[in-house]
């Protein structure tokens, strides 16, 4: 059974009870880890309190406002860490953004900061986390972060996404190559299309949904739980020999030929 009693984990990206990122804070406090949670700061303060009553239930002991785009934030949010830890063992990192231009119409119409935040938010980011993690992981750990399929194959309407997911898996790669010496693990879970908040503003996510479930092998498309439990096996000892990898949790979707 998997087992990560003891285990100090780090999850962000929750929005709401359909993020995949919800689906992973379960099944991580399931098998015993002690959750810490970030939310998206905003002026209302409406995030945190949606965030906090949904994770409520799972008592996080580290509850921490975290825009990557705030580098005083990020610092702040693993001294927190550290001082209220000393140490982190597990990292889940589910943040991606795209705004409408970047979703839509022509890719070769992008702008410059239309994919330079994307590219920013959704891959630097992973790059930002590893660096705040690495001096807490002293006795080795576990990062996971969340793709796409839209990383390696064209999806229409997934644009500037695309190649915001490509570069996270690269990050995976390299970051695998360094962080490896030190125990520490890194790779992602590809999942399949889910309907979440960050999906809904893909444009015809309803027909991609469909065109899964019609096509993949098990003629379904997957649910936040599976993820959940794909991510918690990526931060077990079970899966102690894998890094550096994208695990496909898809229902098979990916070996078709669209």
């Amino acid at each position: 059974m998997l087992d990560l009693t003891g285990k100090n984990a780090l999850v962000t990206g929750i929005a709401n009870n359909h993020s995949i990122a919800w689906g992973i804070a379960q099944q991580l406090h399931k098998a015993g880890a002690n959750l810490g949670v970030t939310y998206l700061p905003d002026e209302r303060g409406r995030f945190r309190q949606k965030v906090a009553d949904l994770t409520a239930p799972l008592n996080p002991s580290v509850f921490m406002p975290c825009n990557v785009q705030d580098d005083g934030q990020v610092a702040e949010l693993f001294g927190a860490i550290g001082n209220q830890w000393g140490k982190l063992d597990i990292v889940i990192h589910c943040l991606a953004f795209a705004d409408k231009e970047g979703l839509s119409g022509d890719f070769s119409s992008v702008s410059r900061e239309s994919f330079m935040k994307s590219l920013d938010i959704s891959a630097f980011s992973l790059v930002q986390f590893a660096q705040g993690a690495k001096p807490l992981m002293n006795g080795g750990g576990s990062m996971v972060t969340l793709s796409y399929l839209g990383g390696v194959r064209v999806i229409p309407n997934y644009n500037t996404m695309g190649i915001a997911k490509a570069a996270l898996e690269m990050n995976v790669r390299y970051l695998a190559a360094e962080l490896g010496p030190h125990n520490i693990r890194v790779n992602a879970v590809s999942a399949g299309p889910i309907r979440t908040l960050a999906s809904s503003a893909v444009g015809g996510i309803l027909d991609m949904i469909h065109h899964v479930q019609t096509t993949a092998p098990l003629r379904r498309t997957v649910t936040q739980q599976e993820v959940g439990n794909a991510a918690a096996f990526l931060c077990s000892d079970l899966s102690s020999g894998i890094t550096g990898q994208v695990l496909y949790v898809d229902s098979g979707y990916g070996i078709m030929g669209m």
